[in-house]
């Protein structure tokens, strides 16, 4: 077994980070390359419009609390599911992480990743509701398996199935079985600071149980749970980072400059290790921002795709602000308060470190834990309920992304049996001890997530631009696909689109297997 994950951390290290072994083989890894371009091209040929569109989304986000049209859930509540996974272990121990291995700059990158990230999520979430089906139970199913099969055409379900089976496997590694893991973790910290031993068997109960009743419901369920929790546990997390920043308010500046300058290795280049530098800032701060925000992976739009809208492009700017609260605001705050709060940390030699991020004694979540302990009464508490809600969340957004991707695979009728095994994830999560070859092969998962993601959604780049533009420039809603057996709604003007779910719809016309083969007219 020893063997076999050894092999997975050579590869895994060689897709996120280009090195094999001992010896560099690109500047950055694969799937930086991957997704950090994908985003460059997708905002470049949408002329920077999800930065435009930031600040409307968050009307259109409070608008979305209602129904806007056929499907499962609200947009907002399609918004917190899609949060729920994004938002996790990588805003604490990622962060740090970051700026462990690639200094202060490598926020400056995550940054960077966040901004081109948006407009991966605007395609891929947009894609998601264009080429949505409805089945014949009425659900909703929608993801990156549905618009390479209705985007792409029949001949390339191959590589939907691809997605899937690598959308399972990450579910059942990085958003099951690990997110249990830390949420154990986490119980049992906080048990045995107050002399409590707490058997692992019993944190698994629990969580198996409270997992149960979420995930039982479906998507509906998970989306109720979702639009109430992880509102307020964001929230939760921010207010404690503003109080901690407001008493340390004096070394902000200086934690931005340092930020800056490292990001371009200012400081070291008079002793000549400023390319060295700028490379260790972007390899961290690009990895673990893909990581934590999961943009291009093909996760979000799982989610999206259920949500009650008639409008692709809409739903798409709510989804890209999943990406600026995670890395922008979330992530940024915890970057902060790491950067700000001073303190004495222990080195394994005896001596002590200013900042908890230069002591070689701390690593990942530890880091974040220190700071926050020392910025706050409490704030040891505070992380661990934060890992515990984030995780909690994580495992029932996850449970719906494996749902969906294995329903797609062997039929409908598998969804209910497979939240009963998803309930088995989250129990043997809780006893797994050794987790860091699981991290690797959910690593590897990811990269069979997000390589068809990308694939797809570079083929269909001319589809998103053409649906885009109609929209802006003549208010044309672009027809929702519901499958070729199923119903098309007509395209209607932007104004009108609200009443087009009560129009009788149009038989569906099916189209070559090239891509956008499946739609009928309209913006396509």
């Amino acid at each position: 077994m020893d063997t076999f994950f050894d092999g997975v951390t050579i590869f895994s290290d060689f897709l996120w980070g280009g090195t094999w072994g001992d010896q560099r083989i690109l500047p950055v890894g694969i799937i930086t390359i991957a997704l950090l371009g994908t985003g460059v091209i997708m905002m470049v040929l949408l002329g920077g419009r999800p930065l435009l569109r930031l600040f409307p989304a968050f009307g259109e986000l409070w608008s979305g609390r209602k129904s806007g049209g056929e499907g499962e859930i609200t947009p907002w509540q399609a918004l917190s599911t899609a949060l729920s996974g994004q938002v996790g272990t990588g805003n604490l121990a990622g962060v740090a992480t970051a700026i462990t291995l690639g200094g202060p700059g490598a926020i400056f990158w995550m940054w960077v990743t966040a901004i081109f990230g948006m407009a991966l999520a605007y395609s891929e979430s947009s894609l998601a509701v264009r080429y949505r089906e409805k089945h014949a139970d009425g659900k909703y199913h929608g993801g990156p398996m549905y618009y390479i099969q209705n985007g792409l055409g029949k001949n390339w379900k191959w590589l939907a199935i691809l997605f899937c089976i690598g959308t399972i496997c990450s579910a059942l590694v990085t958003g099951g079985a690990l997110q249990s893991n830390s949420v154990t973790q986490s119980a049992l910290e906080a048990s045995a600071s107050l002399g409590i031993d707490l058997p692992r068997w019993a944190v698994g109960a629990v969580l198996a149980f409270l997992v149960f009743v979420v995930i039982v419901g479906g998507i509906k369920s998970i989306g109720v749970v979702a639009g109430r929790v992880v509102p307020f546990m964001a929230i939760a997390y921010i207010v404690v980072g503003f109080i901690i920043l407001a008493t340390h308010a004096s070394e902000i500046p200086d934690a931005f400059a340092l930020i800056f300058t490292e990001a371009f290795g200012f400081r070291e280049a008079a002793g000549g290790f400023a390319g060295y530098v700028i490379m260790a800032a972007i390899r961290a701060g690009v990895a673990r921002g893909l990581f934590s925000n999961e943009a291009g992976q093909g996760s979000a739009p799982i989610a999206h795709a259920a949500a009650q809208t008639s409008n692709p492009v809409k739903q798409g700017e709510i989804a890209m602000l999943g990406v600026f609260i995670d890395t922008i605001i979330i992530c940024t705050m915890t970057a902060l308060v790491i950067l700000t709060v001073s303190g004495s940390y222990a080195n394994l030699d005896g001596s002590f470190a200013e900042f908890a991020w230069q002591s070689d004694a701390l690593s990942a979540s530890a880091v974040t834990t220190a700071a926050f302990a020392q910025g706050i009464y409490g704030g040891a508490w505070i992380i661990l309920a934060a890992q515990a809600l984030f995780a909690f969340t994580t495992i029932i957004g996850w449970s719906y992304y494996a749902e969906t991707s294995a329903t797609y695979i062997v039929g409908d009728w598998a969804a209910r049996p497979f939240r009963f095994i998803w309930v088995g994830v989250a129990f043997a999560g809780t006893l797994v001890v050794n987790v860091d070859g699981l991290w690797r092969f959910g690593d590897v998962a990811n990269s069979m997530m997000l390589f068809p993601n990308v694939i797809a959604i570079l083929l269909l780049a001319g589809v998103v631009l053409r649906y885009t533009r109609d929209y802006d420039r003549k208010g044309i809603v672009p027809p929702a696909w519901y499958g070729a057996d199923a119903t098309v709604m007509p395209v209607v003007a932007a104004s009108a689109a609200p009443d087009a779910d009560d129009r009788p719809a149009p038989k569906a016309k099916t189209g070559p297997d090239g891509p956008d083969g499946g739609g009928d007219g309209g913006a396509d």
